[in-house]
């Protein structure tokens, strides 16, 4: 045995007598787990891995990504032992340490704790990690950049659909930077997996979709480090399928169903740790990365360039606001999930084709894709309809518990949409952003609002929303109006008010109709364009409102719950004013846009009626 692999072999069994003991010590944990991926971690980050242990934030850092985040346990005492984090590996799972029971990446100001600053994405909602993966290896070819991605993957997410579209839009890709590691312990949570130890299948099923695969002993360090080293050759994406043993190193766990997530008593662990072969830590010298000098370029914006009263959809407007602002910066990037022509990020393709990224139908990997190209410092705007968006709503999620930074467009919203039924009218997308932690949601009504928003997200961080409409609607607002976070637009206003109309998107139109109407009835109205629906300024609000007649009418394309209307109330408690809201009640069909909005009581008519009703209370 060379000296090499002897201590890559004595690093693991140091990295299982950490893992036992931390679990042990918290009351919690997976330390089996851990075992199965021990001899894995020890190549990666003691021999394969290039980085910076002073810097978990270098860009040209190898990246690792723990896809089975529940073995973060082991990341952690391979980082500790690597020297890269100073944390107390005993504060496992405490309240207050880094060092949570799935890796959580820093988080955003104000968080009571600090965040993990070595991993990118907050992992453990399974079958996520190559998703991510694949964003970071493109943001490497993007950049010119050497490092290689790593995802250690645990082989009961294999079951997961988007795993499986991020193994077909690698190799589309020709991502030969990214290596996947499958830890096939064939035990998952509850039993066997769906494929247990048949290797062959996993392979065959991978290679499928364009990968180089080899099938190795997960606990050979010979081959894993013949398996690494051949990955870095190959010209596809490469998978290392590695048959390993749940809770390996230690008899009374080995290949044991029962144990998943579960830890040692005192006497077990004692147990345990005679069994595994004890030893020093060897002294590793950790390569660091070379470092690669790539500039992000900025320069000026075009300038807004729309007339009052033309008529254009904010979806279009969209499209071209995001073409003018990749041609300000090879930061800005564009991935769309296969409707780019409805969209209209395609604008980005006719100006700047390599800033813009086909996902292909599958919007869940579209958002890994996007959190990995935000991790390594690109804007990132990634677009769909608004409805199928909701088929990704846990990798957004995880995204915000990764502290992501990028935008996502949902085109297509609510009933206006038409004749395309109600499969295609995003209707609960504004409740799904609104409750993310530290989300931005913006709604605009018409082609300047849109290219101001987009612009506007360009300078801003965290998870941010735009929802834009499907038909065309009128050009309200003059360019050099300016549009801030957490504000709303005051349309109409005068000193005898006795209501205020409320809109976002289409219904801001609807509410200028009634507005019209209403005087034409002698009831004066003010008019609201609330663009920004998180943050929301209710003081300002509220303080307007009370000046205007203290009574509201809100109409929203949207489902009541967590809409536009809910918000409001819940903002608007104990404060006097009256709420009439507006808001699709029921399953929607197909029809016209004039026709639906009429049915389902949220246009001009439905504003109107409500209005006078309100007043005669």
């Amino acid at each position: 045995m060379s000296k090499k692999i002897k201590e890559l072999q004595d690093i693991a069994n140091i990295l299982r007598e950490d893992v036992l003991e931390m679990t042990s010590a918290a009351g919690s944990g997976h330390p089996t787990s851990c075992l199965s991926c021990a001899e894995i971690i020890s190549c990666l980050f003691f021999n394969e891995m290039k980085y910076d242990i002073g810097n978990s934030n270098n860009l040209d850092n190898d990246e690792f990504i723990l896809s089975k985040g529940h073995a973060a346990p082991i990341l952690y005492s391979a980082l500790s032992r690597a020297g890269a984090i100073k944390d107390d590996l005993f504060g496992l799972r405490k309240l207050g340490s880094n060092l949570e029971g799935h890796p959580v990446p820093t988080t955003s100001p104000g968080s009571r704790s600090p965040g993990f600053s070595w991993a990118k994405a907050a992992t453990g909602s399974l079958g996520q990690g190559l998703g991510v993966g694949t964003g970071a290896a493109i943001a490497a070819k993007l950049q010119g950049r050497e490092f290689r991605t790593y995802v250690l993957m645990g082989d009961s997410e294999t079951a997961e659909g988007s795993v499986w579209e991020a193994f077909q839009l690698t190799s589309y890709y020709k991502l030969n930077n990214l290596c996947a590691i499958i830890d096939v312990n064939r035990l998952g949570q509850r039993g066997e997996t769906m494929l247990g130890w048949n290797v062959s299948e996993y392979e065959k099923r991978i290679q499928s979709s364009g990968w180089e695969t080899k099938v190795i002993d997960g606990h050979n360090v010979k081959k894993i480090l013949k398996a690494l080293k051949k990955a870095r050759k190959s010209e596809k994406p490469f998978a290392i399928i590695a048959k390993t043993v749940k809770g390996k190193g230690v008899s009374f766990l080995e290949n044991k169903e029962g144990w998943h997530g579960k830890t040692l008593s005192r006497e077990e662990l004692g147990k345990a740790l005679k069994e595994i072969k004890n030893t020093q830590m060897p002294q590793i010298n950790i390569i660091k990365p070379n470092e690669i000098k790539f500039e992000f370029k900025k320069g000026e914006i075009a300038e807004t360039n729309y007339v009052l009263e033309e008529e254009i959809s904010t979806r279009e407007a969209y499209g071209k606001a995001l073409g003018k602002l990749c041609m300000t910066s090879n930061r800005v990037i564009a991935v769309d999930a296969e409707v780019s022509n409805s969209t209209f990020s395609e604008e980005v393709k006719k100006v700047k084709e390599n800033q813009f990224i086909e996902a292909f139908i599958a919007e869940q990997n579209m958002v890994g894709i996007c959190l990995g190209l935000s991790k390594k410092g690109f804007k990132v705007y990634g677009s769909t309809f608004a409805a199928f968006l909701s088929r990704a709503h846990d990798q957004i999620r995880m995204s915000a518990l990764s502290s992501g930074d990028f935008t996502l467009c949902g085109s297509h919203c609510g009933v206006s949409i038409g004749e395309d039924g109600a499969s295609q009218m995003g209707l609960e997308d504004i409740g799904m952003f609104r409750s993310l932690p530290n989300s931005i949601v913006f709604y605009p009504s018409d082609a300047v609002s849109t290219e101001k928003i987009v612009n506007l997200y360009s300078e801003l961080k965290g998870i941010k929303y735009i929802r834009t409409t499907r038909g065309k609607t009128k050009v309200i607002y003059k360019n050099e109006e300016k549009f801030e976070v957490g504000d709303f637009k005051v349309l109409k206003e005068g000193r005898k008010d006795k209501v205020v109309l409320i809109g976002s998107g289409i219904t801001l139109h609807e509410c200028l109709k009634a507005y019209d109407k209403l005087k034409k009835n002698k009831i004066e109205s003010a008019v609201i364009d609330l663009y920004c629906i998180k943050p929301f300024n209710s003081e300002k609000f509220i303080y307007f409102v009370k000046k205007h007649g203290k009574k509201i009418v809100i109409s929203e394309d949207h489902y009541k719950e967590g809409g536009i209307g809910e918000m409001l109330c819940s903002a608007l408690v104990n404060s006097g004013m009256k709420v009439e809201s507006l808001y699709v009640k029921e399953i929607p069909h197909s029809g016209k846009s004039e026709e639906l909005l009429e049915r389902y009581g949220i246009d001009f008519k439905a504003i109107m009626k409500a209005a006078v009703k309100l007043l005669k209370r």
